[in-house]
């Protein structure tokens, strides 16, 4: 059993220089990995700081193809270590034995969740959390970009779908995501390779849903998965979990994709176990001026310099960054003369689930492990004419699938070889829809510094969230109306789950360093560029200033293409 060892760096205070780059990128997830690949295409000797531990593509994938017989521990919860070491990220699901060398420690690397019990789920790896994330790839739409600037929440996004349109093109053509255009204008269609196949029973309920509501699509989930070869990455096997890893690069990964790009390039230092303790302040050139960072092995300090700077370590641990990097000009964080810095911390809904039973399509079943499900647009609030007790909306995610064996256990009354021809039958078809709801952006809603200090002596990150009003207001309409969907398509046994939504499981986090148009309300003008800092840029979560109720990879990733793009061309004036 691995254990790892809580140790607690003294370093001398000496802080060693290295040599000078064109750019730094702070992390090597979604969006770090985009920053890395788009500024080494452009000519730039870029230099990615990871605080996690090395991870090679296919060599580490080391669950991949586990079978279950070879599993540590049969797969099974270990209680004592999951409670003592990965008390918070045990509770995602692509936790296991399979995938826990991909996780954070949060015994080595805690945070302060006060009364809020946010759950931050992170990677402690190269690539981050893009080796484990689900890979719905959805744009956001005007509906969104002009939703504060409409219903008053926040602040207005600096940009609108068509600044952002190209690079969405530009980013999908890369990645490579399957889909079905719908000719929706809330929910764009974008550039898909062919669609996964819906099953018998999703067949059915979209052709119920057309029938009976006008304003509600099912579509198959638009997923950053490839369903042929493409860019030298190879097509799904349909063999899944994909959480373990991927040998042939059917999703996307910044393993599999992006940070082999930038290596091609041969401008690329990748330096992993480096933890950032903050950004330096040049008084005089009005510029960050290095990045320090703590060596997670050896404690030994550095401080890395560069012309610009791009910090994608992900919403928390941005803010958290930006808040440690004091100076006289910035005595309350790095870029916070707005005081928006750790603020409108986001994150969408995940509380309800609703099911039910189909008795026929019984000379049916399904084959492989299709890693996408269902996806129903939001539907609510598209003309703003509804009267309805909260703003936004939600969209839902989910599945039919036969009950297999683990749903009948309980169930039969049978023994010995009648139990086992039992377990060999397929139950019926299940349909499960979960909502997604949109969090509205709520200054209370925040990150900033605690007292306590982790291992490297750097202020741990606190963390302030509560789900207000709307959010609740919504959870309820999203059960009704799927319980009410599921009884048209004719489900039988339909039963609700609302649950008290965790803060930060859904792993949707975003809002702490937001764009706008006015410095004085906002971090980031419409680049993802300090208002004040100027070669300093933010396009991993922290940069959104509304949530939608999509999943964000896909607008990380653009904003970041884009961002990088103007980033090299201004070089010289930045």
């Amino acid at each position: 059993m691995e254990v790892l060892r809580l140790v607690v760096f003294q370093s001398s205070g000496r802080i060693k220089m290295d040599k000078h780059y064109d750019a730094i990128v702070v992390g090597s997830g979604i969006s770090g990995g985009w920053a890395a690949k788009e500024l080494t295409e452009k000519g730039l000797n870029v230099l990615v700081l990871e605080r996690g531990k090395m991870i090679k593509h296919v060599r580490d994938y080391k669950g991949e193809h586990m079978p279950p017989w070879k599993i540590p521990y049969g797969g099974m919860p270990i209680d004592k270590l999951y409670d003592e070491e990965y008390a918070v990220q045990r509770n995602c699901y692509a936790f296991n034995e399979t995938t826990r060398h991909f996780w954070n420690n949060d015994k080595l690397n805690p945070y302060d969740a006060g009364d809020s019990n946010f759950e931050w789920i992170r990677g402690d790896v190269v690539g981050g959390r893009s080796l484990m994330w689900g890979r719905h790839s959805y744009r956001l739409s005007d509906l969104d970009f002009n939703a504060n600037n409409v219903d008053g929440y926040g602040v207005d996004w600096p940009i609108r779908y068509q600044d952002i349109a190209p690079w969405y093109d530009y980013v999908e053509s890369f990645i490579g995501v399957s889909g079905q255009p719908e000719g929706l204008e809330h929910f764009p269609d974008g550039n898909y390779l062919p669609p996964m196949e819906l099953n018998i029973a999703e067949k059915h309920f979209r052709k119920v849903l057309t029938g009976n509501y006008a304003e509600r699509t099912l579509t198959i989930g638009r997923i950053a998965v490839l369903t042929k070869p493409h860019n030298g990455r190879g097509q799904c096997h349909y063999c899944g979990p994909c959480e373990r890893g991927c040998s042939v690069g059917a999703y996307f990964s910044s393993q599999s994709s992006t940070l082999p790009a930038a290596e091609r390039t041969g401008r690329l230092t990748l330096l992993s176990d480096m933890v950032v303790e903050k950004l330096e302040y040049d008084e005089h050139k009005k510029r960050v001026s290095a990045v320090h960072v703590i060596n997670a092995t050896t404690g030994e300090k550095k401080s890395f310099r560069s012309k610009i700077v791009f910090l994608c370590a992900s919403t928390i641990a941005t803010a958290q960054i930006l808040l440690n990097s004091k100076s006289d000009r910035f005595p309350n964080g790095l870029g916070n003369d707005s005081g928006q810095v750790g603020r409108n911390l986001m994150d969408h809904t995940m509380g309800v689930f609703a099911t039910g039973y189909f008795d026929t399509f019984q000379d049916y079943t399904e084959f492989g492990q299709r890693p996408t499900g269902i996806y129903i647009p939001r539907f609510r609030n598209i003309s703003n004419e509804e009267n309805l007790p909260f703003v936004r909306g939600y969209g839902f995610q989910g599945r039919a699938k036969r009950d297999d064996w683990r749903a009948q256990l309980a169930e039969s009354g049978d023994f010995g070889v009648d139990f086992k021809k039992h377990l060999e039958t397929p139950g019926k078809w299940k349909m499960t829809l979960v909502g997604l709801g949109e969090c509205l952006p709520d200054e209370s809603n925040r990150v900033t510094l605690a007292e306590k200090t982790d291992r490297f002596g750097i202020p741990q990150a606190k963390i302030s969230f509560a789900y207000q009003k709307n959010e609740h207001e919504m959870m309820k309409d999203i059960g009704q109306e799927a319980e009410a969907m599921l009884l048209t398509a004719g489900c039988k046994d339909v039963a609700v789950d609302i649950r008290p939504p965790v803060p930060g499981r859904t792993i949707h986090e975003m809002g702490t360093a937001r764009m706008g148009n006015d410095a004085g309300t906002s971090v980031l003008n419409g680049w993802n560029q300090m208002h004040s800092v100027p070669n300093v840029f933010i396009t991993d979560g922290s940069c959104m200033s509304s949530s939608s109720c999509v999943n964000p990879s896909l607008t990380y990733m653009a904003l970041t293409a884009r961002a990088a793009d103007f980033a090299a061309k201004n070089i010289k004036t930045i």
